[in-house]
């Protein structure tokens, strides 16, 4: 008989685990959108907005999800036919370079496969681009694909005085790793609201400098997309383009509350990585005997914090058994050569160390029903990990 009662665990890289003040917050009746109560909670999120982002930049409020979000920086930084250089290491990045083409851009991929992208190539490319002909070097912060982590201030760094905009998507790094727009001289951010941010699907954020603002409409820039309209919002229907997503707004900023102001940025980023680090450590002891279980980023320093990929054979099989037998949903594997041998576990968001600890502890049953080859001592080596790191 099963034993898949009780609350079920989700690690999935997005819609993550939602706390129940942020249900509870989005649970209530709309109040007046055209009162002064409503407007100041839009203000204050707008403010715990560039807060998590590490900026004093412009943004740029969308109802839709994080391809909402790339095509919003398309229509407000780009021509038909203008280059841009998409840095790719994994299906979404990949995704991204495809979005841009159907709208018309020129894009040169600087593709990695699945393995974490390397500033130098970036170097080494514009270096060829004398007269500056590259209008934007677009980046995945973390690919949600392959748990890739991109060191954004080395991307910075590496494009040196050439004058291409750096565009980042950190839709599932940001509130999960370090962010720091101004300071890494990131000119574009784009994030989503059911990751780290730990709300529902269907808000998208643009946060661009006045470097980026300064190139003007477009020829795709239609008034739904305008962001230069939305960032410079006069009352409340102009931040999200007509009728605000209410529920979604209290929601957001109760999220927003519980990272910023109680628990702390810093401090949300640091349990990030001692998730991540029990997580690897429980592969890493799995995948010890030869059994052919391991992390598809082999270098601790370039993987994500939020979402962990693994390759693992018989990975469809557990994840069925883990769901139908215990309630613990994991990540499918997306972008692998075979995807029934790869799998995702999530670490981002409304989580910690006991919700780990359960999954884990979940995928070490699956492994022994279903008498998949496996090392010992994992559950072991990811709570010593945690006690480690306390």
């Amino acid at each position: 008989m099963t034993l898949a009662h009780g609350h079920e665990l989700i690690a999935i890289p997005g819609p993550s685990p939602l706390p129940a003040r942020v249900m509870n917050a989005a649970h209530r009746a709309s109040p007046d959108i055209y009162g002064e109560p409503l407007a100041q909670v839009n203000l204050a999120l707008m403010a715990q907005l560039k807060r998590l982002a590490g900026t004093r930049a412009n943004l740029a409020t969308y109802i839709g999800n994080g391809h909402a979000g790339w095509e919003a920086v398309a229509a407000n930084l780009l021509e038909r036919g203008d280059p841009v250089l998409v840095v790719t290491s994994g299906h979404f990045g990949r995704s991204w370079a495809d979005t841009l083409e159907r709208t018309g851009i020129a894009v040169e991929r600087l593709d990695s496969g699945n393995l974490p992208p390397e500033p130098d190539r970036l170097r080494d490319r514009l270096a060829q681009d004398a007269d500056g002909t590259i209008r934007a070097v677009m980046i995945c912060q973390t690919d949600t694909a392959t748990g890739t982590m991109a060191d954004i201030p080395a991307f910075r760094a590496a494009m040196g005085d050439h004058p291409a905009l750096l565009v980042v998507d950190a839709i599932a790094s940001l509130g999960c790793a370090p962010m720091r727009m101004d300071d890494w001289g990131v000119d574009v951010l784009i994030s989503a609201s059911q990751k780290g941010l730990m709300s529902p699907p269907g808000l998208s954020f643009v946060w661009f400098s006045d470097r980026a603002a300064a190139r003007g409409r477009t020829g795709l820039t239609t008034p739904w997309w305008d962001w230069h309209g939305r960032a410079n919002a006069g009352a409340l229907w102009q931040f999200w383009g007509g009728t605000p997503p209410v529920q979604s707004i209290f929601a957001l900023s109760e999220a927003l509350t519980m990272i910023l102001d109680e628990e702390g940025l810093e401090a949300v980023w640091h349990r990030h990585a001692r998730l991540a680090h029990a997580v690897w450590a429980a592969v890493d002891a799995w995948g010890a005997n030869g059994s052919g279980i391991r992390l598809t980023v082999a270098d601790p320093e370039r993987r994500a914090a939020s979402v962990t990929a693994v390759t693992l054979p018989g990975a469809a099989r557990l994840r069925e058994w883990v769901t139908r037998e215990c309630g613990v949903t994991l990540g499918v594997g997306i972008g692998s050569d075979t995807p029934e041998d790869a799998l995702r576990i999530a670490h981002m968001g409304h989580t910690g160390a006991g919700t780990i600890m359960g999954v884990l502890g979940a995928m070490q049953a699956g492994l022994i029903a279903l008498d998949i080859p496996h090392g010992p001592g994992a559950l072991e080596a990811a709570a010593a990990s945690i006690a480690a790191s306390a």
